[in-house]
């Protein structure tokens, strides 16, 4: 298997992809430095239309993957609090078998999110 790192979104208050949000990519230093490294915008199936890491781009490590989830709530949803409760929503994981194929997907409301390792 060729490894390479996916990403979707799920927008569980309206049980729909979230389309249109912007995902960033972040390598974390051992000192805890975050680097950007990509960016990329869901497309109507919540999925990027790339892998946020290819086979070539695989590497062990340490990773944060930050979506905008903000703007998307603002839009799509009445009556929200400024400031939102979840903004910018991170989640940290690492990467210790780079001919593995890792998916993060992102289920999410503007209450709460969760993850998992996909496939």
């Amino acid at each position: 298997m060729t490894g390479k790192l996916t990403t979707h979104i799920l927008d569980t208050a309206q049980g729909q992809p979230a389309a249109n949000v912007t995902v960033e990519l972040f390598q974390i230093s051992l000192s805890q430095n975050a680097k950007l490294i990509k960016t990329l915008t869901t497309n109507a199936d919540g999925r990027t239309d790339q892998p946020l890491l290819t086979s070539k781009e695989m590497e062990k490590g340490t990773y944060e993957l930050r979506f905008a989830m903000g703007g998307y709530f603002a839009k799509q949803l009445d009556k929200l609090p400024d400031p939102l409760f979840l903004n910018i929503i991170p989640i940290r994981f690492s990467i210790a078998d780079t001919s593995k194929h890792y998916h993060i997907p992102l289920l999410c409301s503007p209450w709460s999110y969760s993850t998992y390792r996909g496939s």
